[in-house]
């Protein structure tokens, strides 16, 4: 049963995140600092004022354009925005407890490398380690898992790709697969416990099978080289691969 209030508390918290993590996602991959500086306008450079940056509604008032020079706003920030709502709406409706906050703080953050790993194949320590360690801390109100199979899936997690990683090095000679991609794996052996990660490997890599057979089919040219961001298919298989663990428990 959802709770209304809970949860439109928690649309309204998931919004005012979402604006930071989408200037999070602008500002970083740039060297830009996230948390000094006041936002501006990337077409004149105006300074934004309180009316300019009420998530969702001000990009919504202006028709996605800076009310002065009439720039386009990148839709990037009203997506995040709108997807850190609906992860918030949805965490702290159906769990208005630690147990909402912290499968809110979990979207929020895999939401945020998703979208870093697809546009910039960039996975920060900065957010896979805190990922973790939340894991370890508030995942106990998450999943019932042991602090033992969380043990187990973090090292896991982080070792299999590890070892995907340099044997593909060294076969190959060149990188094949991202360190971040190894340590985001082992995060979610943390959320989820070991059960878990054979069942999100499989989906992510299916979906990122589907990704690219969908280029094919676009046309888009696919070779050897092309680069598949696996950090968000692994960040959109955690939650569903979870539960499908939990089924294959059950059976």
């Amino acid at each position: 049963m959802i709770h209304p209030l809970a949860a439109m508390a928690g649309g309204v918290a998931g919004a005012i995140a979402g604006s930071f993590l989408a200037t999070l996602i602008w500002r970083w991959p740039q060297g830009r600092g996230v948390v000094r500086g006041r936002s501006a306008c990337d077409g004149c450079g105006r300074l934004l004022g309180a009316r300019d940056l009420v998530p969702l509604l001000s990009a919504l008032v202006q028709r996605g354009k800076c009310r002065t020079c009439g720039a386009a706003i990148d839709p990037l920030h009203g997506r995040v925005e709108a997807g850190c709502a609906t992860i918030g709406a949805l965490a702290f409706g159906f769990a208005p407890d630690l147990g909402g906050l912290g499968w809110a703080l979990l979207g929020w953050l895999l939401l945020t490398l998703a979208v870093l790993d697809r546009r910039h194949f960039w996975l920060p320590d900065a957010l896979t380690l805190p990922l973790a360690f939340l894991g370890f801390t508030v995942g106990f109100w998450v999943t019932d898992m042991a602090m033992a199979d969380r043990v187990i899936g973090a090292v896991a997690g982080y070792g299999a790709l590890l070892v995907v990683a340099v044997g593909y090095r060294s076969l190959r000679g060149r990188e094949g697969l991202g360190l971040g991609d190894a340590k985001l794996l082992g995060a979610l052996g943390a959320w989820f416990g070991w059960q878990a990660l054979p069942f999100i490997l499989l989906l992510a890599a299916s979906l990122g099978l589907m990704a690219v057979l969908a280029a094919m089919t676009l046309g888009r040219p696919v070779g050897g080289a092309t680069r598949v961001p696996l950090g968000t298919f692994l960040c959109l298989a955690a939650v569903p691969g979870w539960w499908l663990s939990l089924l294959a428990l059950r059976l």
